[in-house]
């Protein structure tokens, strides 16, 4: 896997869609679930109107860093306008995405419609909209399943990338999307399934990934049945994920899972016997892999707070303590030696800037090394996965 720096009639239409299509059987949300908002606000996906307004008028009056960011998206490859789709009726995704079949293709594709939407929204120019869209409606089009031991973890991927896409394009774009209502039946018949359930025995940035899409999803649909119970499973699986030391003398075991006994947990957390404030359940597997986990959390936070529930207050402490934990060992601190063994694997991935932001700036919580990477690795640019273009979006937003 690679963590590179440098995932009027139409609205009637899909309206109906969402209505006659049957969604997937659910089980009833968790008591800790918070009730899906009485409406759902749009765009409303990780950012809001009132963030990508601030962006844009950053970036017009060309002010650092968002004018640097945007001009890296820009030049990115998923920004071309002459890029090809390269949509897949059956996309097979092994182990470490092999075999290998559409996998990458589906994932970029969905970045780079997330790209040209943000290009749009930035610069007003209906070329960015319509490459989104003819992206969008070449997957809606064609893919039916995703098969094989990655399925669901694929399916998170990309479906945490589209509906951010989606969201910018139909509720900003006037210019018409005549596919907009099987865009949304894929979303909730090829995508949603897949993720929505969760993944109680996988290693946890399978299911933050998951409910990253299932949230988003649920959004773009205003699927206020599937919002609760991804906002339920999230809840539940983040205490399991990020360690406090006010949880306990060790991490709360993963709640749906198999995992009940305190040897079986420290196996779960990859070897790892001695538990302090920030610790991840993949600390000891990679940064990579935590990186990941800790960006989907993160997106979740972000959408909910846009749709009526800000979660950082009761969250906060277990996300700043997760970022400055692993921000010292990204930044070159020497690993302990009862930090996995004395070694760690530091790449953490282009994953804190929205962290950052709604910490260190909104709430003015001092992240003295979490600051430290962020700014450093500014402008932080798309994974090629589901992290993309957050310095853009998320620097010193105060929205």
């Amino acid at each position: 896997m690679r963590f590179g720096l440098p995932a009027g009639l139409a609205a009637l239409a899909l309206g109906l869609a969402a209505t006659l299509v049957p969604a997937p059987t659910l089980a009833a949300p968790t008591a800790a679930a918070p009730a899906a908002p009485a409406q759902f606000t749009h765009p409303g996906v990780l950012s809001s109107r009132a963030q990508l307004d601030f962006v844009r008028g950053k970036v017009q009056a060309g002010e650092q860093p968002w004018k640097g960011a945007f001009d890296q998206m820009l030049g990115s490859e998923y920004a071309s306008l002459s890029r090809t789709p390269k949509p897949r009726a059956v996309v097979e995704c092994g182990s470490s995405s092999n075999p290998n079949h559409g996998c990458t293709d589906e994932r970029q594709d969905a970045v780079a419609a997330y790209t040209q939407a943000l290009a749009w929204y930035i610069t007003r120019d209906a070329k960015y909209a319509k490459k989104s869209i003819q992206l969008m409606d070449a997957w809606s089009a064609v893919i039916k399943d995703h098969t094989n031991s990655n399925a669901p973890l694929q399916s998170g991927w990309s479906g945490s990338t589209w509906p951010r896409a989606a969201e910018l394009i139909r509720h900003t774009y006037t210019g018409g999307w005549p596919n907009q209502a099987r865009f949304a039946t894929m979303l909730r018949n090829v995508y949603l399934p897949e993720v929505i359930n969760g993944a109680p025995g996988k290693n946890g940035n399978w299911e933050l990934i998951m409910m990253d899409a299932a949230v988003g999803i649920s959004v773009h649909l205003d699927d206020k049945v599937s919002y609760d119970k991804a906002m339920g499973i999230y809840l539940g699986r983040l205490p399991a994920y990020l360690h406090l030391k006010t949880d306990g003398a060790q991490p709360k075991y993963p709640p749906r899972s198999s995992i009940d006994t305190r040897s079986e947990l420290i196996t779960y957390w990859h070897g790892q016997d001695t538990f302090v404030d920030g610790l991840a359940q993949e600390t000891c597997r990679d940064f990579g892999h935590t990186g990941w986990g800790i960006a989907a959390a993160l997106h979740v936070a972000e959408t909910s707070r846009i749709q009526g529930r800000d979660l950082y207050p009761e969250l906060k402490d277990r996300f700043r303590h997760a970022l400055g934990f692993h921000a010292r060992y990204a930044l070159g601190e020497a690993v302990p030696s009862w930090l996995c063994g004395g070694t760690v694997t530091r790449s953490l991935g282009p994953t804190t800037e929205v962290g950052y932001n709604a910490l260190g700036n909104r709430l003015g919580i001092p992240m003295e090394k979490t600051r430290q990477l962020t700014e450093s690795r500014r402008p932080a640019g798309a994974d090629n996965y589901f992290v993309a273009w957050e310095t853009l979006t998320h620097a010193k937003n105060p929205h």
